[in-house]
Formats: C-alpha cells, sequence, structure tokens
C-alpha cells in the first residue's frame, strides 16, 4: 500500500540547513544529498521500514553510507495512513531520548 509522504517545516528547515553548509564545499555532494533525501522519503511512501524511534510514537530511518537520520511518524491524513517527515538529523548530533535536537 502506497502511503502519502509529507515532510514538516522542522525536516525541510534541516535539510536547508544541512544542504547549505555542505554547499559552500561542495555544491555537487549538497545535490547528491537532496536526492538521496527526497529519495529516501520517497521510500518510506512504499515501505515505511525503520526502527523505533527516540521519541515515542516516532520511527527512524537511517540512510545507508551517510550519517544521517529521518526521524518520522505514521498519522491518518484523510482516511489513510500517511508518512510525516519529522526531521532530518545528523548522526553525530546530541539527541537524548524523548526530545529532538537543538
Amino acid at each position: 500500500m502506497k502511503r502519502f509522504v509529507t515532510w514538516s517545516r522542522e525536516a525541510l528547515d534541516d535539510i536547508k540547513q544541512q544542504i547549505a553548509f555542505i554547499a559552500r564545499d561542495n555544491p555537487a555532494a549538497a545535490r547528491r544529498l537532496a536526492d538521496r533525501l527526497r529519495d529516501t522519503g520517497r521510500g518510506l511512501g512504499d515501505m515505511a521500514t525503520g526502527r523505533p524511534g527516540r521519541v515515542t510514537g516516532t520511527y527512524e530511518k537511517p540512510i545507508s553510507r551517510l550519517p544521517y537520520v529521518v526521524a518520522y511518524e505514521l498519522r491518518p491524513i484523510a482516511g489513510r495512513e500517511s508518512v510525516i517527515i519529522l526531521h532530518v538529523i545528523h548522526t553525530s548530533r546530541d539527541w537524548p531520548p524523548e526530545e529532538w535536537p537543538s
């Protein structure tokens, strides 16, 4: 079952900051990362695979061979289960249980 995928404002802000940081030194790498993040989000619509998240009610999808995690939740929207991407987090960030990195 294909799920609708939506990106929260916070997730889009996370991506914008991380892509801008990388683009200062390597614009091509920033584009590749943006593509991988977009593809990961789409993939969650096809199959929402991930481990239980550090914040209750969420899941985490590690991005293979990259130091990023996509945090998401499953929520009904218009009667259909949907994937809501909450944050995109670099794995070097301090991330205590039940909180989002600041």
